[in-house]
C-alpha cells in the first residue's frame, strides 16, 4: 500500500468515526430531549469551534448565533439585565449563571446549558412545559459533565 493509499484509508477511518459519533449524539439528543415532547428544537454544539455536532430536524444554528449565545455566559448579571437576542426575538432572561441561561419570549422559551466542551441549546413552545424542557436539558448536561465533555 502506498503512502497516499494509507493516508486516504486513515482519513476515511476518521470520517467514519466522526459519522458514528455524530449519529450517537443525534440519537442521544432525540432520546434525552425530543422524546420528552417538551423540547421544540435542540442542538449540541462544540464550544471551541462552534461546530454543531447534532441538532433536531430543521434547527439550524449559525456560527454568529452560537458566538452570541456563548457570549451571554461571559457576564451573567448583564445577560440577566439585557436578556438574550435569538432568532430575531428578544428573550427576557429568567436565569443566568456561569453554566445555565434560561430565556422567555411570550410563551416560548430558550434553555442554554454549558458543559466543559459543549453548549446545549433547546427551545420550547407555549404547548410545552418549560420545567420538563429545563430538566431534560440539565440532565443531559450532567451526563456530559460526568463524561468530562
Amino acid at each position: 500500500m502506498s503512502a497516499e493509499d494509507e493516508t486516504r484509508a486513515l482519513v476515511n477511518r476518521e470520517m467514519v468515526v466522526d459519522a458514528v459519533k455524530m449519529n450517537q449524539l443525534q440519537n442521544l439528543l432525540h432520546d434525552a430531549l425530543i422524546s420528552t415532547n417538551h423540547v421544540q428544537h435542540c442542538a449540541i454544539v462544540r464550544r471551541k469551534d462552534t461546530n454543531v455536532r447534532a441538532s433536531s430536524v430543521g434547527f439550524n444554528l449559525y456560527q454568529d448565533q452560537v458566538l452570541a449565545l456563548l457570549d451571554a455566559f461571559k457576564n451573567p448579571p448583564q445577560t440577566r439585565e439585557e436578556g438574550i437576542y435569538f432568532e430575531d426575538k428578544q428573550y427576557k432572561c429568567v436565569r443566568a449563571d456561569k453554566n445555565s441561561i434560561y430565556g422567555k419570549c411570550g410563551k416560548k422559551g430558550l434553555v442554554l446549558v454549558k458543559t466543559v466542551t459543549l453548549l446545549l441549546v433547546a427551545s420550547y413552545t407555549e404547548n410545552m412545559y418549560p420545567s420538563v424542557c429545563v430538566e431534560a436539558v440539565e440532565k443531559l448536561a450532567d451526563y456530559f459533565k460526568e463524561k468530562g465533555k
